[in-house]
């Protein structure tokens, strides 16, 4: 063989073992790196289903110190009891209650109905008094849990105890909540679904819950006599104990001891722990199993490619694989960049179609993007300014709870929320939930988003909804009343007047039975409008002139005005349109509505009649005639303002009113077409606006009074 063959040979030999070297190098690096991101992804996982569960446990916590809160306050028990046993009610995962004063004796218990017979058993009320006199001696608001009431079925079921503060009316004591804690544990539960992997969760007393692999749960209870044959898990066992997090690598053999195959595992821990309270533990055991299996697919792809690689491949591969990777690179990255376009506009597109308000602040609390919703009601330069400078109408205090909003679900890393508050964010008040959602930390632009969502129309439906069941019930009594009353309240009428006739205007019972007729033309007076008031008649709608309509109901207003001492003025121009109107409901409004600003004037006061033509200033505004009465009385107070059109609430003394005059008069005026407005301060007086619809009819009626 010649020298330049041999060096051929020893080049091809040194060239083919440098590629066998570097792809060996290669495999472990990729491995160890795998395992790594393997670890990483595990410990993540755990932890985001771990803070799932701590926030569960944490709204258990919230909702036994609010039952000790409301324990606290004044009350008799059969008010206590009510309230906790809605709480019971509502939630599920609450079995029962016990409630012990400050010296452990019990005050009342409650179980829930829905539970199995052995939730009422003996045993499971002897751990909740246990427990509950255990936390008697724990300051206020501190969480006691139990361990797995072994009574109670499933081995899920623990009870949670917090003592109370003592109120003014007494001292305080502890509560007690049978707790079935496992739908807390749900997302536990989830992560173990896969085949490779194995749970294992250690409860606050340090004894494994029925969600742990039940080979884990038998090397647990050996470790104490065992350990050195499983020293890996003894350690996470050590690392749970107190209170840690991270990951544990447990060699092959090891795990094969678990029951986790022939590979390493990853072992991924980390506490749940619950505010006030004590902490329980969780860790995740995977195989590496399927990233030998991969390594070893590797392995046999590349080798025999290694071996049929000659020294020309390795000089002129070389530069094909970089090329190769760049265009690789490019390509992807040119893929990506597409991608995220059509992600971004996609998420645009469905961010302005939204109903709700959606706008993006950064890291340094600018806002960086508005969505449709909200870009209407924010000024032009919202998108780069803050947040007082984007609202610039809101008072500075709501702008300071929005920014305190922000800056608190960033510091917590979740959701805060402002549930249907009333705020005037835009100028005027309105119902609005208002939701803060932190993002990840990697992209400063959009750190935080704010939701607004108006409720205003959703309240204003339900206040409706409200009036219309409270109009349907007043109906209904109005019926039964006219049906069950009127008949012998005739009868009795007939018969006491027949009684006066017989004894005569002289006899001393005389003025009696006169009193008599009177409280009982009263009473039928009363049945009579409640009868007006559920059977309103359909509205004869014609052209009816207002002036001479107003001015009979000054000459019929003349005597009760002059009685009170009230003076009743009326202004209304020459030449305004007919009103589209039945005359005699539109007569029974306005007398309504003026003998009420007569009862509310003091002597010498005055009530103005008045109307004008109100022209729309603009295409679909208002357009009619609108009907003024306003007094100089006593005023509403701001509590009754909306209040006042409900039926039955009147501000008069008992006996003076029904409380259905201003019902009927809006129940009127909305059958009508038209709508009511009410403007009122305490001392001020009242003013009462009719916007009522004009009849396009040139022809008109003279309403004869």
């Amino acid at each position: 063989m010649t020298r330049n063959a041999v060096a051929s040979v020893l080049l091809l030999c040194i060239a083919l073992a440098s590629v066998v070297v570097g792809v060996v190098h290669l495999i472990r690096r990729d491995r160890a790196a795998l395992v790594d991101q393997f670890a990483a992804d595990r410990k993540a996982q755990v932890e985001a289903a771990a803070r799932e569960v701590a926030d569960a446990l944490d709204d258990a916590a919230d909702d036994l110190r609010f039952a000790g809160e409301l324990l606290s306050r004044p009350g008799s028990v059969t008010e206590h009891r009510r309230e906790l046993l809605a709480l019971l009610e509502v939630v599920g995962q609450y079995k029962a209650i016990l409630v012990l004063d400050s010296e452990g004796a019990q005050r009342f218990a409650i179980m829930d109905r829905r539970a199995g017979p052995a939730v009422t058993r003996g045993a499971v009320g002897t751990v909740l008094t246990e427990t509950a006199r255990e936390a008697l001696s724990r300051k206020p608001g501190d969480i006691l849990t139990s361990p797995p009431v072994a009574a109670a079925p499933g081995g899920w079921s623990r009870v949670f105890a917090t003592a109370y503060a003592p109120s003014e009316d007494g001292p305080g004591g502890a509560v007690a909540v049978l707790v079935d804690t496992e739908p807390f544990f749900a997302p536990l539960k989830l992560i173990a679904t896969e085949p490779e992997a194995k749970l294992l969760l250690i409860g606050a007393h340090g004894v494994p819950t029925p969600a742990s692999d039940t080979t884990l749960i038998d090397w647990y209870k050996r470790l104490d006599a065992e350990a050195g044959r499983v020293p890996s898990f003894a350690e996470l066992v050590r690392h749970m104990r107190a209170g840690e997090r991270g990951t544990v690598r447990i060699p092959e053999g090891e795990a094969a001891w678990l029951g986790l195959g022939a590979a390493d595992a990853i072992a991924a821990y980390t506490p749940i722990r619950m505010r006030g309270g004590v902490h329980w533990a969780v860790a995740t055991l995977a195989t590496t199993e399927e990233l030998r299996a991969h390594e070893r697919g590797v392995i046999l792809r590349v080798a025999p490619g290694a071996i049929l690689v000659t020294f020309f491949l390795v000089v002129f591969g070389a530069y094909v694989i970089v090329a190769s990777r760049r265009a690789v690179a490019l390509q992807e990255s040119r893929r990506h960049a597409d991608r995220l376009a059509h992600l971004h506009e996609k998420t645009q597109k469905i961010l302005d179609n939204i109903p709700t308000g959606v706008l993006a602040l950064s890291a340094t609390g600018r806002i960086t993007a508005v969505n449709q919703a909200l870009r209407e009601r924010l000024p032009p330069t919202a998108v780069g300014a803050s947040l007082p400078e984007a609202f610039p109408h809101a008072p500075a205090a709501v702008v300071d709870r929005l920014t305190s909003l922000v800056e608190g679900a960033c510091a917590a890393e979740r959701v805060l929320s402002l549930h249907g508050e009333p705020l005037p964010l835009f100028g005027e008040e309105g119902q609005y939930r208002i939701h803060a959602v932190p993002l990840e930390r990697l992209d400063a632009e959009v750190r935080v988003l704010l939701v607004v969502e108006d409720l205003s129309n959703v309240h204003a439906l339900e206040s409706q909804l409200l009036r219309a069941e409270k109009l349907a019930t007043v109906g209904i009594l109005a019926a039964g009343i006219a049906h069950e009353i009127g008949t012998p309240l005739g009868v009795v009428r007939g018969r006491a007047e027949y009684v006066l006739g017989k004894l005569g205007a002289q006899h001393p019972q005389a003025a009696g039975v006169q009193v008599i007729i009177e409280q009982i033309d009263r009473v039928s007076r009363t049945i009579r409008q409640l009868l007006d008031f559920s059977r309103v008649q359909p509205a004869l709608v014609r052209g009816v002139a207002l002036r001479p309509l107003l001015l009979g109901a000054q000459e019929l207003l003349h005597g009760e005005a002059e009685r009170r001492k009230v003076k009743v003025e009326v202004d209304v121009p020459e030449g305004l349109p007919p009103l589209s109107a039945d005359p005699d409901q539109l007569q029974q409004v306005v007398l309504n509505l003026a003998l009420n600003a007569c009862d509310a004037c003091e002597p010498g006061g005055t009530v103005r009649l008045g109307a004008h033509v109100e022209a729309p200033g603009e295409p679909g505004a208002w357009s009619g005639v609108r009907v003024t009465v306003r007094d100089d009385g006593c005023g509403i107070p701001p509590e009754s303002l909306n209040r006042v059109f409900d039926p039955f609430f009147t501000t008069k003394k008992r006996g003076q009113g029904t409380g259905l005059g201003l019902t009927m008069v809006a129940q009127i005026v909305r059958n009508h077409g038209g709508r009511i407005e009410l403007e009122s301060e305490p001392g001020q007086g009242t003013c009462v606006t009719l916007w009522w619809p004009a009849t396009p009819l040139p022809s008109e009626e003279r309403h004869a009074v």
